[in-house]
């Protein structure tokens, strides 16, 4: 399906695009366009990889112009840009709006005028039951595509929601790595707090599957275990030897103690794939019977899914799943 296809990543010089090119650099794809405002990180890319295949855009998600000027040629659209972190979103709420919400339509727009094929949007677990301006934003960008997926005729837009990817930029394992380094305490919001676990290869797999098997309006969700922030400390300690004290912070601006990935709500009309959830977009016109006079009448056939009841990781099986990042790997060998 990539073969001598033109990908462009929005955000792509976060975890996800260099996840996403370490994915794609090997196959016969045609190019990969790297589209970010940051020229620093995408300087540091270019030199690293020194790949023919990948391009650089310089360009803000925020302009629709400077989208629309590098999708010429572009087939498919990973769409990774975003305000991410929780409490920066809590003080700057209309930063994430602009980013998250207005720029996705930006992307979507352009796409659409481009002749664009298909289009992934990248959500988060924090845009279930959503508290925090990050997670609002990212709400809004949900019902944002699957609106726009029923009019964007030919084009497939879809989208994947998923929760902590371990090792990411700003992420907390970094924290704690930074931390043990350096002997200082480790610094914890609450240890019985739970929070989803995936790496980045499998971010890029639910992007991928997404891609091959959603119709428009589909949000891909994968069935991702789950630890305590606790536990998460303690693995990260016993695989470094370390026995840094633990300090606790408190929850900061906008947390919760526990993650949504598939709502109560969702589970009417979402169907159980396996290793993945699909929820369907609800493509009934917008007129009054369908809001007054009818309604859905199915009862709850699955169960929300959420970190306290997904399976549960160990200590040892936290270590496990560490020792498949890259960073904790690279980290361990210096």
């Amino acid at each position: 399906m990539f073969t001598g296809a033109t990908l462009l990543i929005t955000g792509g010089t976060g975890s996800f695009g260099n996840a996403a090119l370490k994915r794609f650099l090997d196959t016969d794809i045609g190019e990969i366009r790297v589209f970010s405002r940051d020229e620093k990180k995408q300087d540091d890319m270019r030199k690293h990889y020194r790949s023919p295949k990948i391009k650089f855009c310089v360009g803000d998600v925020r302009d629709l112009q400077s989208v629309k000027t590098a999708l010429f040629g572009v087939d498919y659209i990973f769409n990774a840009a975003a305000l991410k972190q929780v409490p920066s979103c809590e003080f700057f709420p209309m930063e994430a709006v602009k980013t998250n919400v207005i720029g996705t339509d930006n992307v979507l727009t352009a796409a659409i005028d481009a002749g664009v094929k298909k289009v992934v949007c990248l959500s988060t677990d924090k845009a279930a039951y959503p508290i925090n301006a990050m997670g609002i934003s990212k709400a809004m960008m949900e019902r944002a595509f699957v609106a726009k997926s029923r009019t964007a005729g030919n084009m497939l837009i879809c989208g994947t929601r998923y929760g902590n990817v371990m090792c990411s930029r700003g992420s907390v394992i970094p924290l704690f790595v930074e931390q043990i380094k350096a002997g200082k305490p480790l610094t914890i919001t609450d240890p019985g707090m739970t929070r989803f676990l995936m790496n980045l290869d499998e971010a890029v797999e639910l992007v991928l599957f997404a891609f091959q098997n959603a119709i428009p309006g589909d949000i891909m969700v994968q069935k991702s275990p789950a630890c305590t922030i606790g536990d998460l400390a303690q693995a990260a300690k016993e695989l470094f030897n370390a026995d840094n004290p633990i300090h606790y912070i408190g929850i900061r601006h906008g947390e919760k103690r526990s993650e949504t990935l598939l709502t109560r709500e969702e589970c009417l009309h979402a169907a159980d794939l396996g290793n993945f959830y699909r929820v369907p977009a609800d493509n009934r016109d917008l007129n009054y019977e369908q809001y007054f006079e009818q309604g859905k009448t199915e009862q709850v056939k699955l169960e929300e899914f959420t970190s306290d009841n997904t399976t549960r990781l160990n200590i040892e099986q936290i270590k496990e799943k560490l020792l498949t990042t890259d960073f904790i790997r690279e980290e361990l060998a210096k």
